[in-house]
């Protein structure tokens, strides 16, 4: 048996999201082939069809949960799910055929997929990690350098991983950026996992070389992009000074159903989601 763990961010801009996340969805390798297809499935009952389809690239959680979306769904009284999928599948199918009960059914077939699906990772038994950055965090100063939201996540991920019966082996999914950034973040894995002593001890679980794969065609990638979202738009943790959305409220319940977190027999606690003030790595300040 062994876990894959899905990665990707939301706010990495550093302009309009109150705060840039990473984060990483863990699941079973027995449940991976399961929980696609009910996605997929889900897209089907919510949309009338698949996400690409409509939009010929990856539904981001920035369309599908922005406050105009909430705003919109908001305009009507909930429509009864058949008419719902009906209209919001009229509105994907010819975008210039806008009208109220169209652009509500689609902002409330949005919201509405993107709970069902936190539910199905949940009922799949998906681990959450996270790591929420202020946009004023100092980076690091060498390209080189791996940044301490990434090591963080490598970390907690290896703590889930050695608790679990059989200490299974987990590998690395991340959303495929252009090629120079891919090498760079491989050349930054490679050798945080061989070069530092925590990056040896961890390798012992975690396969130090990660996957690329584009997030238009990989459903888990997509997963993972919202649960960033919400994080960065609906989470708080102690002493965050940010706002949050209120109407998150509900997908931040989902996310936090999911986080790991154990309490170790110190009376340690280990949490799956921080918040980080410094990206720069021990000794780079």
């Amino acid at each position: 048996m062994s876990w894959a763990f899905f990665i990707d961010e939301s706010g990495q801009d550093q302009r309009n999201s109150p705060y840039e996340v990473l984060a990483g969805v863990a699941v079973k390798d027995r449940e991976l082939w399961r929980l696609i297809r009910q996605i997929s499935d889900a897209q089907q009952h919510y949309f009338g069809m698949r996400l690409f389809e409509a939009y010929g690239h990856e539904a981001k959680a920035t369309k599908l949960l922005n406050a105009k979306t909430f705003r919109l769904a908001a305009q009507m009284d909930p429509i009864a799910s058949d008419e719902r999928t009906r209209l919001a599948h009229e509105i994907l199918l010819d975008g210039t055929a806008a009208s109220r009960p169209r652009l509500t059914a689609l902002a409330q077939a949005k919201i509405a997929y993107c709970q069902f699906v936190l539910q199905l990772a949940e009922n799949h038994g998906a681990k959450v990690f996270g790591t929420m950055v202020p946009r004023a965090a100092p980076r690091p100063p060498r390209a080189d350098a791996l940044r301490k939201d990434y090591a963080f996540l490598f970390e907690r991920f290896f703590y889930f991983l050695n608790g679990l019966p059989d200490t299974p082996m987990g590998y690395l999914v991340f959303d495929e950026l252009d090629r120079s950034a891919c090498h760079i973040l491989l050349g930054q894995v490679a050798s945080y996992f061989i070069r530092t002593k925590n990056g040896r001890t961890r390798s012992r679980l975690i396969i130090p070389e990660p996957f690329f794969v584009h997030s238009d065609m990989t459903t888990l990638v997509q997963l993972a992009d919202i649960v960033a979202y919400v994080m960065s738009w609906g989470l708080r943790l102690p002493r965050m000074d940010e706002p949050a959305r209120e109407e998150l409220a509900p997908l931040v319940w989902r996310v936090e159903r999911m986080k790991f977190s154990r309490t170790l027999d110190s009376g340690e606690r280990q949490s799956g989601i921080m918040q980080i003030r410094d990206l720069r790595p021990a000794g780079a300040t």
